[in-house]
């Protein structure tokens, strides 16, 4: 007996170390910032971004990682400390819950190895959440709603219309305080079970990508194996969101899901993080058909920051993307969509971002079409459609 406890004792130390040593290395290989900061920017760039109301992004994963947000991380690409240095008022974070090993944009299947099942066991969340994609999404939502929470008033968790209002109304008087809202990568998360996406909801819940990157219960992926449309569930879950005010995302879906889903919803959709084919030609990304579709239905579209989503060198051909939706329906319609902290190489952390101004200024846009691209569009757009 004594010999057992001590073998007990020894692999629960082993794993409690294990839970401090391999989710921060795992991060740390997987979200490498290819440009460190400080970063510089020519002193008119700089002045345009002070000028900057409200900046915001659709899409950032830091939430996977089990990382302290609060704090300033030495890894990574976004926590709240690096939000308020780049004045960046409102982040959507977004929870990821199964990623196929193999994980590339051409083809997955939806039985591979989940990656996220060994880190969830590494970061020592409660063994209800080792298999199960439901507890791990609210296990993340309450995360965030913890993180907010140690803010002390200092940050907003945004659920609904009169949330978004005050944090604007907030940060008339103080720039340190952000918002936080929450969306789902891939709505594999429900488990095919409709009463879980009312689950999501009351976790608070207001974007739903509906697939990520294989094909699951409501349809196919643009990276899976089907390329299918909406199933009969994937109608359901596509009209109860639309009842509860929960934005669809279109990000990582099959053309035909992008038909589908317009041809059905008037409500205006979310392509949270994506390239445009009019600059990189992927199955990642939108065609020029979709893009005037999505503006056509009032939708945004936020331009991803990683290569395999824009092309390399990644800083001017983010603004080329940028560029190219505004050119063909107007830049009313485009944001930012980083994917930090997605498993990604970024060309630059959040602390970055006027790299982007400098960026557009380069290229000729005026100040109002930058206000609007840095966050203009994404407040415009939750002042009109949250509940």
């Amino acid at each position: 007996m004594k010999n057992l406890i001590i073998v007990l004792g020894a692999i629960v130390l082993i794993y409690f170390a294990a839970t401090l040593i391999i989710p921060p290395y795992i991060e740390s290989q997987r979200n490498p910032v290819k440009s460190p900061p400080p970063y510089t920017v020519s002193i008119e760039a700089q002045a345009m971004y002070h000028r900057l109301d409200f900046i915001s992004d659709l899409h950032c994963d830091a939430l996977l990682w089990g990382r302290n947000l609060t704090e300033r991380g030495s890894r990574g690409q976004v926590d709240f400390p690096r939000m308020r240095e780049a004045n960046v008022a409102l982040e959507m974070f977004t929870i990821v819950s199964k990623s196929p090993a193999g994980q590339n944009m051409k083809i997955n299947t939806e039985d591979a190895f989940d990656n996220i099942t060994p880190l969830t066991i590494a970061k020592g969340e409660y063994p209800a959440n080792w298999f199960s994609l439901i507890n791990r999404t609210l296990s993340q939502s309450e995360k965030l709603a913890d993180f907010i929470q140690e803010e002390e008033g200092k940050a907003i968790f945004v659920r609904n219309k009169a949330d978004f209002q005050r944090l604007i109304e907030a940060r008339k008087a103080d720039k340190s305080i952000i918002g936080g809202m929450l969306g789902i990568e891939g709505a594999h998360a429900l488990e095919g079970k409709i009463e879980n996406l009312d689950r999501a909801f009351e976790a608070g819940v207001r974007m739903i990508g509906l697939t990520h990157f294989f094909d699951n219960e409501l349809g196919g992926s643009a990276h899976g194996q089907s390329q299918a449309g909406l199933t009969a569930f994937g109608k359901e879950v596509v009209n109860k969101m639309n009842e509860k005010g929960i934005f669809i995302d279109l990000a990582h879906c099959s053309p035909a899901i992008v038909d589908d889903v317009l041809a059905m919803t008037d409500k205006p959709v979310i392509v949270s993080h994506t390239g445009v084919r009019g600059v990189l030609d992927s199955p990642r990304n939108l065609s020029d058909v979709h893009i005037q579709k999505i503006a056509k239905n009032g939708g945004i579209i936020g331009i991803a920051f990683f290569d395999e989503a824009v092309g390399v060198p990644e800083l001017p051909n983010i603004i080329a993307s940028i560029k190219h939706v505004r050119d063909l329906v107007g830049i009313e319609y485009v944001a930012l969509g980083s994917d930090y902290d997605g498993a990604v190489a970024v060309p630059f952390d959040i602390t970055g971002f006027p790299l982007l101004v400098e960026g557009m200024m380069n290229q000729g846009f005026n100040e109002t079409e930058i206000q609007a691209v840095m966050g203009e569009n994404i407040k415009r757009f939750f002042l009109q459609n949250l509940n």
